[in-house]
């Protein structure tokens, strides 16, 4: 099989494969962060530009590798721009947060509004970062069903 070009667009599932992520996740995190605009076709099939597909790595490296919470990785996106921030993260320069800055990381941050915030007593819990922001994922996508299923159960009546 041929090897796509770098400038091809991707589907959720080769995303998915490249990052190591599953293809709930990437769809949840297009909930979260709005910069994430994949191409949408027929049926619902998403496209990834290679511009998205960097921004994904980058989203990432700063929630899985360095800790930071889905509202610190927000707020440092609308601070300093997609580009700047991608570009400074893929290069293996990691932002300068300050101690100041509220919290960005997951280490001191607490915010109840956030449905993947990791708890103390999660950290507590043995399962990795990564694996507690993969079923908090998939928890979330169960409710988001369970609520479109009670919606079409509701508009039949």
């Amino acid at each position: 099989m041929m090897e796509k070009s770098p400038d091809a667009f991707r589907t959720i599932s080769e995303v998915g494969t490249d990052l190591d992520l599953p293809q709930h996740v990437l769809r949840f995190w297009e909930t979260r962060f709005t910069q994430i605009r994949p191409l949408k076709r027929s049926g619902g099939r998403r496209y990834y530009r290679p511009e998205d597909v960097e921004l994904l790595k980058c989203i990432r490296q700063l929630l899985y590798g360095q800790g930071y919470t889905i509202k610190g990785v927000q707020r440092m996106l609308k601070e300093r721009g997609v580009r700047v921030l991608v570009a400074q993260v893929l290069s293996g320069q990691m932002p300068e947060t300050g101690h100041g800055d509220g919290g960005v990381t997951s280490h001191g941050e607490t915010n109840a509004d956030s449905s993947l915030e990791i708890s103390q007593d999660e950290r507590a819990s043995g399962l990795s970062p990564q694996d507690l922001h993969r079923l908090k994922a998939a928890l979330f996508e169960m409710n988001e069903g369970m609520t479109l299923l009670k919606d079409a159960l509701s508009s039949e009546e």
